[in-house]
């Protein structure tokens, strides 16, 4: 296990440019497995999960090449089981976006219960009911998952319960080979979602209401290759200009598209933070936080989830008292009460809201990142806080950020990598 030494206190200053778009990775490279032809792609985020997305290919079969560089090659001609390796599935939630091209290669699927973060709390209810509606059956047999479809995925129209991300990624992914036109509602709208629809439309899948709450696949025509370069991270850009606004430093951002930037920068706006973005650059200029009313986190376009544990952080840095209320996921927050003994002033009404009341001198303090976004916030809260801070495991953080310590050094921060 690595840790993070941070020594706070130092104002951030300089340029980043983000990687690929995590979320998009994931279900970009599970989509391979559908095609027999090779496929490259490019701008790739240099992170764990892409890794361990890569291995869980190499173990089904697939020829890849480059996995941890920017550019990935990477060829599915042969898929030579139906189970992915149970170990890295237990670390990887976006595992579970490997069903549907299993399903299509091999007739059926056995998966152990996909890790990450929280993942007892996050079940695939809503991917298992698509799936079915595909003609799958689906039961258990111990502590996995085990899909068939006998007669092969077939069409279907149906209704998500809830707009999830991968839920909609697993229905897409699964009804690209069903020969026909599926119909889905309630589909989630993310940039990501719209990413994996164009990739599926490069190997020769027809894709309609890409972005819209309906989405309609053509799907069962024979797949080809694709070259494909990840659009930037969003989720990235938006962490690196919370860092320089907890700071009181000034960083510019580049490599992410302006329409996805939006909603993060809306609120910084809000907050008085000096921000100003375009296509491919988002800059933040050295300011003076206030607090704003509410943070409320939403389906997309609105605010997002994922950022949520560092808009927290830079509450506490802000005049006044706002209200946090991320209503999609229970346990973000409760990771981030090892605030409070950093000197915060937070009031954790329930599992879905916070109260802070800034701005508050933060000190260093040992920390546990239990979550990949709440890591990234709390390292964001021992840069802005006096003294010194020891967070661990790095591992968890790093499954979305890479090269963080090196970026993180560029742009001024004094911290080491440390390994137990």
């Amino acid at each position: 296990m690595a840790t993070l030494r941070i020594e706070g206190g130092r104002r951030l200053s300089g340029r980043v440019t983000v990687e690929g778009n995590k979320n998009a990775a994931l279900p970009i490279l599970a989509a391979c497995l559908l095609t027999e032809q090779a496929c490259v792609l490019r701008n790739m985020p240099r992170i764990r999960d892409v890794e361990v997305m890569a291995r869980l290919l190499e173990g089904l079969g697939a020829s890849v090449e480059g996995p941890g560089s920017d550019t990935v090659r990477l060829q599915c001609a042969n898929v030579s089981t139906s189970e992915p390796d149970p170990g890295l599935v237990g670390r990887l939630r976006g595992s579970v976006l490997l069903l549907g091209p299993l399903l299509a290669r091999r007739g059926e699927a056995r998966l152990a219960l996909p890790g990450g973060d929280f993942p007892a709390r996050r079940t695939i209810a809503t991917h298992l009911r698509a799936l079915q509606a595909l003609g799958v059956t689906a039961s258990r047999e111990g502590a996995a998952h085990l899909l068939r479809a006998p007669d092969g995925l077939r069409p279907a129209s149906m209704y998500l319960d809830e707009a999830s991300v991968t839920g909609t990624e697993t229905a897409l992914l699964a009804a690209a080979t069903a020969p026909g036109t599926s119909e889905i509602r309630h589909a989630a709208c993310e940039p990501h979602v719209v990413e994996l629809c164009a990739f599926l439309e490069r190997l020769g899948v027809g894709v309609e209401g890409a972005g819209s709450s309906t989405i309609r696949v053509h799907g069962g025509s024979r797949l080809g290759g694709a070259d494909h370069t990840l659009s930037g991270d969003y989720i990235e850009a938006g962490s690196w200009a919370v860092v320089a606004a907890v700071t009181g430093g000034a960083i510019e951002v580049r490599g992410a598209r302006a329409a996805d930037v939006e909603p993060v920068a809306s609120v910084l706006r809000d907050m008085r933070v000096r921000c100003d973005f375009e296509d491919d650059r988002l800059a933040v200029e050295s300011s003076s936080a206030a607090a704003v009313k509410r943070i409320t986190t939403g389906v997309w376009p609105a605010f997002p989830s994922d950022m949520v544990s560092l808009m927290t952080v830079l509450a506490t840095q802000a005049t006044g008292r706002t209200l946090v209320h991320d209503w999609m996921y229970e346990l973000r927050l409760f990771a981030l009460e090892q605030l409070s003994s950093m000197g915060a002033d937070l009031f954790l009404c329930d599992p879905h809201r916070i109260i802070v009341t800034g701005a508050t001198r933060l000190r260093g303090r040992s920390l546990d990142s239990r979550d990949l976004r709440s890591g990234m916030a709390l390292i964001a809260a021992a840069l802005a806080a006096d003294g010194e801070s020891v967070l661990a495991s790095l591992e968890m953080v790093e499954r979305g950020y890479g090269s963080l310590v090196e970026r993180l050094r560029a742009i001024g921060a004094q911290v080491a990598r440390e390994e137990e």
